[in-house]
């Protein structure tokens, strides 16, 4: 059996559980630079605010119906879905942590009552951490998220378990093909048009009939709604074979000095990345544009790709190339909206090919990362950085709305009067 654990409106979640006068109240939270609505507590859905919804076009709605509005805060998410995963660890041999909020459990083996292990979950967490979750269990990954789903929109204890033929059966015979998992919209639009409307109607289909129209993938799909597992509990996240660190500016960007501050501050994150996987890039590509939806303004987007002599993962080497492209695709008389940092070719450490021409004195420059990065992960990220990335940075995101970091940083620490 596996178990599926999903946050209740995650980002929602992690605000209320420091302002918890906001608890049955309606909540957002914003995307990055304010601009759309990314997370919505019950509350909010019930007045009818969409996912995706422009914060600008509905700044009325929202002070009218008292709203209340949060900047993402990814700090503090990150740091709340680890305290999260920790706890849920607990619980089971063999996690796999799927997304910021999603978690399955392999619990195959364990002699407990489904029932009453998943109220322990969701009350441990709560306790633990004050985020809400729903729990879904099933004989595979698919019939876990299948329950899941039904934890949240039928169960009013939070938890769902698909446990017997019957059960099952009865659930997937009203369960939208378009809400199983793995099935996308192309293939739900294509399998309506062959009278497939809901996941039961999918497992009656010939396997043969599958593989042809939807691959192996769709086969393996359709063998985990009728109960054969076939998807394995991914331990250990895959290394990634590109990072990209991007994003649009708070403001209008027309000189090249604050831009350099952008992009070597996402220079950074990407370097942190590789490290972290114990991996090395090969290229570096760096890429600006301007607004493409304001026609009124001049149009510019360019980005150059830059190979690398010795693969790497050192911040300092990463932005002197990085800086170098900037300078290369910069063009005065433009606003540019957005610049991003994108490495390719990763590699592990240890299969990094050395060159005999090489300068950079790589020991130095690994000790230096190591240096930083234990400096940065004991008071905070960024407390150490290249000086190119500034302090006070004119691209900065948008973010007007923004909480404090609770539990990352001791100067926004909750005080407790007496």
């Amino acid at each position: 059996m596996f178990a599926l654990i999903d946050c209740n409106s995650f980002y929602v979640s992690c605000e209320r559980v420091f302002r918890p006068n906001l608890n049955n109240k309606p909540v957002i939270v914003l995307s990055n630079n304010d601009g759309c609505v990314i997370a919505r507590s019950n509350e909010a859905k019930e007045l009818g605010i969409k996912m995706g919804e422009p914060a600008f076009k509905i700044t009325d709605f929202l002070e009218k119906n008292n709203v209340t509005t949060f900047s993402s805060n990814y700090v503090l998410y990150g740091d709340m879905s680890h305290r999260v995963m920790n706890t849920l660890s607990q619980f089971a041999p063999e996690i796999e942590i799927y997304s910021i909020d999603e978690g399955f459990l392999n619990l195959t083996g364990m002699l407990v009552d489904l029932e009453d292990y998943a109220q322990r979950m969701r009350q441990t967490i709560c306790k633990n951490t004050g985020i809400p979750v729903s729990v879904g269990i099933g004989p595979t990954k698919v019939l876990a998220k299948t329950a899941n789903y039904y934890a949240k929109k039928v169960s009013e204890k939070g938890a769902f378990i698909l446990d017997t033929p019957d059960k099952i059966d009865e659930a997937l015979k009203i369960f939208e093909i378009g809400e199983v998992w793995g099935i996308g919209r192309q293939y739900a639009t294509m399998l309506s048009h062959h009278q497939v409307k809901t996941a039961w109607d999918f497992i009656q289909l010939p396997d043969e009939w599958v593989k042809k129209k939807m691959t192996i993938v769709g086969l393996r799909v359709k063998k985990e709604l009728e109960g054969v597992s076939c998807l394995p509990m991914e331990l250990i996240a895959p290394a990634k074979k590109a990072i990209c660190t991007s994003r649009s500016f708070g403001e209008f960007q027309t000189t090249i000095e604050p831009m350099k501050e952008a992009v070597a501050t996402f220079v950074s994150r990407c370097a942190y990345k590789l490290r972290r996987q114990h991996s090395c890039a090969k290229t570096i590509m760096v890429f600006i544009h301007t607004n493409g939806f304001n026609q009124s303004d001049p149009q510019y987007a360019k980005n150059i790709v830059i190979p690398l002599p010795v693969a790497t993962n050192s911040t300092i080497e990463l932005t002197r190339y990085a800086l170098i492209a900037l300078e290369a695709i910069f063009k005065a008389g433009y606003r540019y909206k957005k610049a991003g940092i994108l490495v390719t070719e990763i590699v592990p450490e240890t299969e990094v090919q050395q060159s005999l021409f090489d300068t950079v004195d790589r020991d130095k420059h690994a000790e230096i990362m190591k240096a930083m990065d234990t400096i940065n992960a004991r008071f905070g990220r960024e407390t150490l950085r290249l000086a190119v990335q500034g302090y006070n940075p004119r691209w900065k995101l948008r973010q007007e709305k923004l909480s404090q970091c609770y539990t990352t940083r001791w100067n926004e620490i909750i005080t407790v009067k007496i």
